[in-house]
């Protein structure tokens, strides 16, 4: 199970496991914002099991950061989801697909790489999506600082998603 790390102005951070939230807290550097039902317990005290923790005193994070470009990063940046139709096939049945073709100029980077599944991406092939007929569900970007730290955990808990929320970018389907 992971906690979700806030700064001092809820601007989510990092995630780290309960067992470094735990200390964090008894330390009094964090406070308890979201917990689960359940207590964890000791001979001598009783917590009750975070979710979600706020430091307490605000740290600067630094802006710019060299996020490389992975198949990972891509496919979580996306939310497993294909950029064209919509389907969630499971990770091993999606591929990357090239917005603008690499055999057209199109390169290696955040803006031009997207999440297709298999039929999708065989249907677009060597063309743009508009010369496909195709639409994109968003525009391909680079993710923030932040996708580094949830790209790990594969799943969230659903306490996360008002912290998480300005933060993620918005998925407006075509009509």
């Amino acid at each position: 199970m992971s906690v979700l790390v806030l700064n001092a102005s809820y601007e989510p951070m990092h995630v780290v496991s309960v067992r470094r939230a735990v200390v964090l807290l008894l330390k009094e550097k964090a406070q308890l914002v979201e917990a689960a039902e359940c207590m964890l317990r000791s001979q001598h005290l009783e917590v009750p099991t975070p979710t979600v923790i706020r430091l307490v005193t605000y740290i600067r994070i630094r802006r710019r950061w060299h996020l490389p470009v992975s198949r990972r990063g891509v496919l979580a940046r996306d939310s497993y989801t294909c950029q064209y139709c919509g389907c969630q096939p499971g990770k091993s049945a999606l591929t990357i697909d090239h917005v603008v073709p690499r055999s057209r100029g199109g390169t290696k980077s955040w803006d031009n790489l997207v999440t297709a599944c298999g039929q999708c991406n065989r249907r677009k092939g060597d063309r743009e999506p508009a010369e496909a007929g195709m639409t994109l569900a968003s525009k391909p970007r680079k993710p923030r600082y932040l996708a580094l730290a949830l790209i790990e955990t594969g799943t969230r808990p659903a306490t996360w998603d008002k912290y998480l929320a300005p933060y993620s970018p918005r998925r407006e389907r075509p009509a």
